[in-house]
């Protein structure tokens, strides 16, 4: 799944919500931009019941749960329906119990790629993307590490996303500039909209042969 999940969704939302009440609302304001794949981040309280709400509510939506730091909200996120998982960092015990799932094991380091690797996962997150190097440390480990692929994000934004859609090694990016919180707290649903729209057409002139915002992931 994580395979397709890169290939069709370029662009994934990192969605913090504070307030449950803005939970469905600002989803369904990404979903009808077009960008269906949303990390939910275990950052709030109310984040497992979001990933809930979100899984049930939001037809087309493909929910996960991000910065997920231990097996047990895992297991919490997988229960509340989250479809794929994302964590900064990895360690062995996340690596071993995640082994067969939807997992973005996070790398800052070639050490750190090379063992998520051992583990089984050619897909990885980078992060955060920018502070350690961005594209240029990327393009550097292309050759030695050419079967990795990595979700960016950390600093990534309208301004330099095509740069990272058109490295070589980058599978997909993840970032919350496309939700601004001022617009989340006045309610401007449509404006992230608009937002979440431009990311897609910003996604698609950086490499048109494969984004699918259509393309739901099973």
């Amino acid at each position: 799944m994580i395979e397709q999940l890169i290939r069709h969704h370029p662009v994934i939302p990192v969605v913090t919500i504070d307030d449950l009440e803005d939970a469905l609302p600002l989803a369904e304001a990404l979903v009808a931009g077009g960008l269906t794949a949303l990390e939910i981040t275990l950052r709030t309280p109310v984040a497992i019941e979001a990933i809930r709400l979100l899984a049930e509510e939001v037809p087309g939506a493909i929910v996960g749960a991000g910065t997920v730091l231990s097996v047990s909200q895992y297991e919490q996120a997988k229960a509340a329906g989250a479809e794929f998982f994302v964590a900064p960092g990895a360690t062995a015990t996340l690596l071993k119990a995640l082994a067969a799932q939807p997992f973005l094991p996070g790398v800052s380091t070639v050490s750190e790629m090379l063992r998520a690797q051992e583990a089984g996962f050619n897909i990885q997150k980078f992060f955060p993307a920018e502070s350690l190097g961005g594209t240029a440390f990327l393009r550097s480990i292309a050759s030695p590490l050419n079967s990795v692929k990595f979700c960016a994000t950390g600093g990534i934004a309208a301004d330099n996303m095509t740069d990272y859609l058109q490295t070589s090694n980058v599978g997909s990016v993840g970032g919350s500039w496309m939700m601004p919180k001022t617009l989340v707290k006045n309610g401007q649903w449509s404006a992230i909209t608009e937002l979440a729209q431009q990311a897609v057409n910003l996604a698609i002139a950086a490499r048109p042969a494969s984004v699918e915002p259509e393309k739901v992931i099973g």
